[in-house]
């Protein structure tokens, strides 16, 4: 085994399930033609609610994804995401279907909310029935890491499994923390993401009494709208983005598809505000200096941003500041920025596992994907957000931003192999 330092890390395989599609391709195809996700929402009545639009997923059967279909039915919606994302991209990778030692394979699924439909629906009982009636599945259910841990069961992996909370930045932190353990030598491999399914009476009225939520019910798919002037909020979203990565030449031996290599993960705290980003963006520039210090990377060598972007007043500004005090003139003179939330809506714990789709797919394919419903730029965002068009441009590096309420910050930069 090398120094830490020499074990470089690349990605493998991809797997997504979003409001864009059931699957990774269909998830880019999406963003690549500007096309949103946003509906209407059809899975929970909406009369009492002053939100009535969302990105769900639809037309999802988890059942295949499970060697015994009946275990789905013991699983909560963000598990069924979880495990389908995490068996697609163990299947693009190819990782099981040579002599690997399972037990140098981990699994790190989180989420930032886990089990609300199963805690909703178990609670109902509790009041309404009695004690009795609760499930004795609720809490393994209910719980965070369920899906990390089922996942490892149905492949026998017994590498490092973990499952991290962080809010919107679930799926940054357990991609980077991934990576460190790799680069540590603690595994050779790892199926890591977030998945989500919190749009549920608790979940959008939780955020809708926040004022977090758009209310533009009247037109769905132009209500996700970052660094325009009529953003009023963002749009739930759900689903699940997971990536395999492993050390690069245990990839090689066993003649991997090598997407792209994962050089930089940056992390930091606001610790400013429950739930507002630092207002001068401070530390989520500190996230993302320290992914390209990791990456050893200048600001001016990296071609695209995915920006955390949710819609909200707030937020699009302050990651503004952010990405031009880490990237100075270079943030302005020849880097493009984009939202895929426009699109996809906000998947919260899961939002960073598509958007890492995004930035490995534009790296493959030469195409950022836009920034939709871009029409009135905000004066105070004033760098280019690749507005409504996908654009081929050649993009040897991307970063990809989440910030999460309690202040938590991830980055992670990947570059072409």
């Amino acid at each position: 085994m090398g120094a830490i330092e020499d074990r470089r890390v690349v990605v493998t395989g991809v797997g997504a399930v979003s409001p864009l599609g059931n699957d990774a391709a269909s998830t880019w195809e999406g963003m690549k033609a500007g096309r949103s996700g946003v509906r209407l929402l059809e899975n929970m009545d909406t009369t009492d609610y002053t939100v009535k639009i969302g990105g769900e997923v639809r037309g999802f059967d988890p059942k295949p994804f499970f060697s015994n279909p009946k275990d789905a039915r013991r699983m909560d919606r963000y598990a069924h995401f979880g495990i389908a994302a995490a068996q697609m991209a163990l299947t693009d990778s190819g990782l099981l279907e040579s002599d690997v030692n399972r037990d140098r394979i981990g699994v790190m699924l989180g989420s930032g909310i886990g089990g609300l439909g199963v805690l909703e629906a178990n609670h109902t009982a509790l009041l309404t029935k009695s004690p009795s009636r609760v499930s004795p599945f609720t809490i393994p259910m209910m719980i965070s890491n369920i899906a990390s841990g089922v996942f490892s069961m149905e492949h026998g992996l017994g590498g490092p499994n973990m499952a991290i909370v962080t809010a919107c930045a679930t799926a940054n932190h357990s991609i980077g923390e991934a990576w460190r353990m790799i680069k540590f030598g603690d595994a050779d491999a790892f199926i890591a993401g977030g998945a989500e399914a919190s749009i549920l009476p608790m979940g959008v009225a939780g955020f809708s009494n926040m004022k977090a939520l758009s209310t533009r019910n009247d037109e769905p798919e132009r209500a996700s709208r970052p660094f325009d002037t009529g953003r009023d909020g963002f749009v739930m979203g759900e689903g699940a983005g997971l990536v395999v990565i492993e050390e690069l030449e245990h990839a090689k031996n066993r003649g991997a598809n090598i997407l792209a290599e994962l050089t930089g993960y940056g992390l930091s705290a606001d610790a400013y505000h429950l739930t507002s980003p630092h207002p001068e963006g401070i530390g989520a520039s500190r996230c993302m200096d320290m992914a390209l210090k990791h990456a050893g990377l200048n600001a001016e060598e990296v071609q695209y941003v995915n920006a955390h972007g949710t819609s909200t007043p707030m937020g699009d500004v302050c990651e503004t500041k952010a990405i031009k005090r880490t990237f100075g003139d270079h943030a302005k003179e020849g880097m493009i920025v984009s939202s895929t939330k426009s699109m996809t809506g906000h998947l919260l714990g899961a939002a960073g596992g598509v958007e890492i789709l995004a930035c490995l797919m534009a790296i493959r394919d030469g195409v950022i994907p836009p920034t939709i419903n871009l029409e009135d730029q905000d004066p105070d965002c004033d760098l280019d957000y690749c507005a409504n068009t996908a654009r081929e441009v050649e993009v040897k590096a991307a970063l990809s931003n989440s910030f999460g309420f309690g202040g938590h910050n991830a980055s992670l930069l990947v570059e072409r192999y």
